[in-house]
């Protein structure tokens, strides 16, 4: 909306132009986005859903009780954002109906809990399906590799199926990351932050990216600007959530946030960085579904002395405490993403 108002008024008062600059945008958004959760989050969440308590689950008898479904609040908040900050022409602004529906099945999960696991995949599916159309239309996709040289087109036919794989499976490792106060949002925001910056300076700016051989997306901007919207929501969402908790981002919040993450990596065209960038987490949560699924489907044992999520085998086992698993991971989450990623581009 505000580059919208800048293209009806800007020649009439030069201060305008500043909503044409996706610099500022981003900033003011972050800022936005930051205030208004850290604002009403406190006002809102007496309306929200309580924490029943998960069977299994390390400590879970310390988040009973506790206001559940924190996303319903910030991922409202940076939908309303989307349309204010992002331009109104841009694609991803057509990704915001999957942020609200990935935010309905996560609400209704965390409110009844009567979804199945299956249910839960199929709805993830069809929601990745969705927003990899989206995002991919249905023309071929140029995506790059660190050790191929050039670009390779793919088909829209392999395109969009590989596209809904990387978002399926960003959902549902958010998800399963979601467990010990702070881990999910400060992994997820790290995330999207550095997802953020590489859109902005790297695959969506035309010099760069034809120096490094990088298909450009002339969108990345745009998705650079919802990536720093989330990351001022979950900023605003993590001062209430540090350890002890006041509040919990429930299935609400980590669906959407790994919705968004998983949107943002095929923006990069480049699927390799869910596991570049996403790696804690992938260990984290994603270790886990491949374990369950080997074990149901196969009848494969691996892993069996080790707890997943990951967090609960390093509180269970290795008796680590919430704010050594918060600051242990983060660690391994900024160290492992920055260096990947830039050994991915220095590889180019």
């Amino acid at each position: 909306m505000l580059n919208w108002i800048y293209t009806a008024l800007g020649e009439a008062w030069g201060p305008l132009r500043l909503f044409n600059s996706f610099f500022f945008l981003s900033g003011m958004g972050f800022a936005a986005c930051a205030l208004a959760t850290f604002v009403l989050l406190p006002r809102l969440w007496s309306l929200l859903p309580t924490d029943r308590g998960r069977a299994f689950a390390i400590n879970a008898d310390q988040s009973v009780g506790k206001p559940v479904s924190a996303g319903l609040i910030f991922v409202s908040i940076f939908c309303v954002a989307s349309l204010i900050f992002v331009p109104i022409s841009a694609r991803a602004l057509l990704t915001v109906p999957f942020m609200l529906a990935a935010l309905a099945v996560g609400y209704l999960d965390d409110r009844r809990g009567g979804f199945s696991e299956y249910q839960l995949a199929v709805m993830d599916a069809a929601i990745a399906l969705g927003a990899a159309t989206v995002i991919c239309g249905f023309q071929p996709v140029d995506i790059w590799l660190p050790l191929w040289k050039g670009a390779l087109t793919l088909p829209a036919w392999v395109a969009i199926p590989l596209a809904a794989g990387v978002i399926w499976l960003s959902i549902n490792a958010t998800n399963c990351s979601d467990g010990v106060d702070g881990v999910s949002g400060s992994l997820s925001g790290v995330a999207i932050m550095i997802l953020g910056g590489l859109l902005y300076t790297v695959i969506g700016n035309e010099i760069v990216a034809s120096h490094l051989g990088i298909p450009v997306n002339r969108e990345g901007a745009n998705w650079a600007i919802m990536a720093f919207l989330m990351v001022g929501c979950i900023a605003g969402y993590l001062w209430y959530n540090a350890p002890p908790s006041q509040v919990l981002m429930g299935d609400a919040g980590s669906r959407p946030i790994g919705l968004l993450i998983g949107m943002l990596v095929v923006a990069t065209n480049n699927p390799l960085f869910l596991l570049l960038i996403g790696s804690v987490l992938l260990l984290n949560g994603a270790t886990g579904l491949v374990k369950v699924a080997l074990m149901r489907f196969f009848g494969l044992k691996v892993l069996s002395r080790v707890r997943f999520p990951l967090h609960d085998h390093c509180r269970k086992e290795l008796g680590w405490t919430n704010s050594q698993v918060l600051v242990r991971f983060m660690l391994l989450q900024i160290g492992a993403s920055a260096l990947l990623v830039l050994l991915a581009l220095k590889l180019r």
